[in-house]
């Protein structure tokens, strides 16, 4: 179950064959998205060693984010395609996958100012659909693909486009979201786990039936309505 593991559970982001979940390979990957999520996690810990006076404390935890971000920017970062990308340790190469984990760069503060803007140029490109962010471009199969949308990558997206100088695209992502959110409670009367949002519709796929609920759902739902009170359905 190392594919689950990852949060993301099965998608072609861990295949090497994106059509073979025989091929999993995520012991192999270095993800985007965790490696933002650790660096923030260690400027936290260092900000709070410094409100309590424990000065190495601070100073061993600065350098651990300063390193990682070092090599966020060096093996992560692909300038060339406008994106932040996997690792794969076993290439020595970046992943061709291009997926929505590029936006946790953007979600966490680590992103520069060029680097967040070609990455705003490649959603609008690539992941931008119908009905809110895909998660993937590749229809697999698997749950974390296309044509799948997951409510905390929405809420990634969004935070992280706002907060570096894309609000416009932020909220537009917010309105797709929100429509494809309403047009599924609409015809089944539940918030649910994951939805196809190139038809607005329950999502499919993976190992078993949609869940309802849900948790994450429910949770970006309201954050996005209370910062966008003009999205709220009627």
């Amino acid at each position: 179950m190392r594919g689950a593991e990852s949060g993301w559970d099965f998608s072609s982001r861990w295949l090497r064959d994106p059509q073979s979940l025989a091929t999993v390979h995520t012991t192999d990957i270095v993800p985007v998205d965790l490696n933002s999520l650790l660096w923030a996690m260690e400027r936290r810990i260092a900000e709070r060693c410094r409100k309590a006076d424990d000065a190495p404390c601070a100073t061993a935890f600065t350098t651990l984010a300063a390193k990682r971000k070092t090599a966020i920017d060096r093996y992560l970062w692909q300038a060339t395609n406008a994106r932040y990308a996997d690792w794969d340790l076993s290439t020595r190469k970046p992943t061709t996958s291009i997926n929505a984990a590029m936006l946790h760069p953007l979600f966490v503060g680590l992103a520069s100012p060029a680097q967040a803007q070609a990455v705003a140029a490649t959603v609008r490109k690539s992941l931008l659909a119908e009905g809110g962010l895909r998660t993937t471009t590749l229809n697999t199969g698997q749950q974390w693909d296309e044509p799948n949308g997951w409510a905390p990558l929405q809420w990634v997206a969004i935070a992280g486009l706002e907060a570096n100088g894309e609000p416009a695209l932020a909220k537009d992502i917010a309105r797709r979201w929100i429509g494809t959110v309403g047009a599924a409670y609409a015809e089944t009367g539940k918030m649910l786990e994951k939805y196809n949002i190139e038809q607005r519709t329950p999502g499919g796929g993976g190992e078993y039936p949609v869940q309802d609920g849900f948790g994450w759902t429910n949770g970006v739902a309201s954050a996005i309505l209370d910062r966008y009170p003009e999205l709220a359905l009627h």
